[in-house]
């Protein structure tokens, strides 16, 4: 006669014990619900951020081990910031920036080449300097979206939607073995998204509640909690991960 035995829980430690974390727009929103998610995952946490006030209660929020508040689209101040890091880093995130959709006939080439600046020639200035800065099989990662897929957007937010998985693969073989993947969000109940929709925030959040498969809007939580996942998983590079609550399935 033998007896079945109940397996005993497995005790997970920490997935980030130990390493460093960089975020770029670290102060609100996916950022900071990332540097909260890798603290609890025990990493230690750099924030860097354009608004000095938001930054500092950021980083005292969660324990930063330091803060900078500078505009990251200057390329030459980004160069600066890493030199300065007393030691090589093991993952990089940037959230700055948010999307730029504009008609044609309302189309502000100023905007546009900040949105450029924000989310493709930052990127790529950071893919420079880690090779220096951050540990092999450590990771870069990108955050992108879903909506510029649909041409109903207009043709630079799709052309600039489309060019960041080819950006994100390419970067990884080029700077390997530190990682690069991409993040590309649907709609997240951000303080972004609220400045974004203004007074049609609550509309937009009933009509996500009724017609997700999830049944519920995505939050910041969600895309941090990946965010970790794709640092802790050194097998996963060149990839682009939706997280949108399956909005591209109904729209």
């Amino acid at each position: 006669m033998t007896t079945a035995r109940t397996p005993s829980p497995t005790q997970r430690g920490p997935d980030l014990n130990g390493q460093t974390v960089v975020v770029l727009g670290g102060s609100s929103g996916i950022g900071l619900a990332t540097a909260r998610a890798a603290r609890a995952e025990g990493a230690d946490v750099v924030l860097v951020g354009r608004n000095a006030e938001r930054l500092k209660r950021a980083a005292s929020e969660v324990g930063a081990v330091s803060s900078t508040a500078f505009d990251a689209t200057d390329l030459d101040r980004v160069g600066h910031f890493f030199a300065d890091l007393p030691e090589p880093v093991d993952h990089v995130l940037v959230t700055a920036g948010g999307p730029y959709y504009a008609p044609l006939a309302e189309f502000d080439f100023d905007g546009a080449r900040r949105s450029m600046e924000e989310h493709m020639f930052l990127p790529i200035r950071l893919a420079q300097l880690a090779p220096d800065k951050v540990r092999p099989s450590g990771s870069l990662i990108l955050l992108g979206g879903t909506g510029g897929r649909s041409a109903r957007v207009g043709g630079f937010a799709t052309a600039a939607t489309g060019a960041l998985p080819g950006l994100a693969a390419g970067l990884a073989v080029e700077i390997a073995p530190v990682r690069v993947n991409l993040i590309a969000a649907g709609f997240v109940d951000t303080g972004l998204s609220a400045s974004l929709l203004g007074d049609q925030l609550e509309a937009r959040r009933d009509e996500l509640r009724a017609t997700l498969p999830i049944g519920r809007v995505v939050v910041p939580e969600d895309v941090a909690a990946l965010a970790v996942h794709l640092m802790a998983n050194n097998a996963v590079t060149g990839a682009t991960y939706d997280i949108d609550g399956g909005q591209q399935l109904v729209s």
